[in-house]
């Protein structure tokens, strides 16, 4: 998997509209067709990033009108409930064990971060997921 912590150069970069477009482009998309995916909907923040014109004119081009994002068509109301995995499990989760150990080099939290998200198995995901559905039983 290609690094989105280091540029080409391998210099620390952010995130900024033109990265993130490229890993959507270049990584993320490619991966979708890898996979017999039926009915995908693209969820994202409102983080400048994700919504500067050109991200959302490309996440239109590629998920149509399943797009729930600021400026999408369906819009993700700011403040709203937190009810995706990502933000009811998965950054928790991760933040929790990447931290443990109190990383002091930024090399060694990237480890970090690839080990503990590598180790999230299909049983964790499954476990995620009833818990997500049954979230959606209360909204």
């Amino acid at each position: 998997m290609e690094s989105f912590f280091k540029n080409d150069e391998g210099h620390n970069v952010t995130v900024n509209g033109d990265r993130y477009r490229a890993m959507i482009t270049n990584f993320f998309i490619p991966e979708l067709n890898n996979h017999d995916v039926q009915e995908l909907w693209f969820q994202q923040d409102g983080a400048t990033c994700h919504t500067a014109h050109a991200t959302i004119d490309l996440l239109k081009d590629t998920f149509g009108d399943h797009l729930i994002s600021r400026f999408g068509p369906v819009n993700w109301p700011p403040r709203s409930c937190d009810l995706t995995p990502l933000d009811h499990f998965l950054w928790g989760y991760v933040k929790s064990l990447v931290y443990a150990d109190k990383p002091q080099t930024l090399d060694y939290l990237e480890d970090n971060i690839r080990r503990v998200i590598a180790d999230i198995g299909p049983l964790m995901l499954e476990k995620v997921i009833e818990n997500w559905t049954s979230r959606l039983d209360y909204i």
